[in-house]
């Protein structure tokens, strides 16, 4: 199941700089969570905005870069459709990001797990529109504000009608 896994604002924000905008742990926990042991796709500035590779996951790494580096384990490739055939047949894996490889993915998923923070902020990164008539809520758990999360956010899976 090709699942794309992201945290977005209202107005779809992913992030400015190669960065996100907020720090929501519990979110982190849940990203940590679901793809742990598993595939994670990503496109390069996604990959460097890491500050090392993240643990118990198979990190593919989509770039047009030729002789790109990167740590042991990790498996570059340049395209989306290769990144998916590296992964197992039958295991779950998941898109990470960035926008662009969010746009090119978002057609051919099966799921999508979206983090949505109630706020709206700028950014230069966006994760594109998800389309009601094609996809359906079928899970939704609020989590308010607090001393360790300065946004309302809730968590929504959703897969194809």
């Amino acid at each position: 199941m090709l699942i794309l896994i992201a945290a977005a604002a209202e107005n779809n924000a992913l992030g400015k700089d190669n960065d996100l905008v907020w720090h929501l742990p519990d979110d982190f926990k849940r990203f940590k969570s679901l793809t742990s042991n598993h595939y994670i796709i990503m496109g390069r500035k996604t990959f460097e905005s890491f500050p090392k590779p993240l643990p118990n996951r198979t990190h593919v790494i989509i770039t047009k870069q030729t002789n790109y580096k990167v740590p042991e384990g990790c498996i570059v490739v340049n395209t989306l459709n290769d990144a998916i055939a590296t992964a197992p047949e039958n295991e779950d894996v998941f898109i990470i990001g960035g926008g662009q490889i969010y746009k090119q993915s978002i057609n051919i998923a099966d799921k999508i797990e979206l983090t949505r923070v109630h706020t709206s902020v700028e950014a230069d990164t966006f994760f594109p529109e998800i389309d009601e008539k094609i996809w359906e809520v079928v899970q939704s758990e609020f989590h308010a504000k607090d001393e360790k999360h300065a946004y309302d956010f809730t968590f929504l899976t959703y897969v194809k009608r």
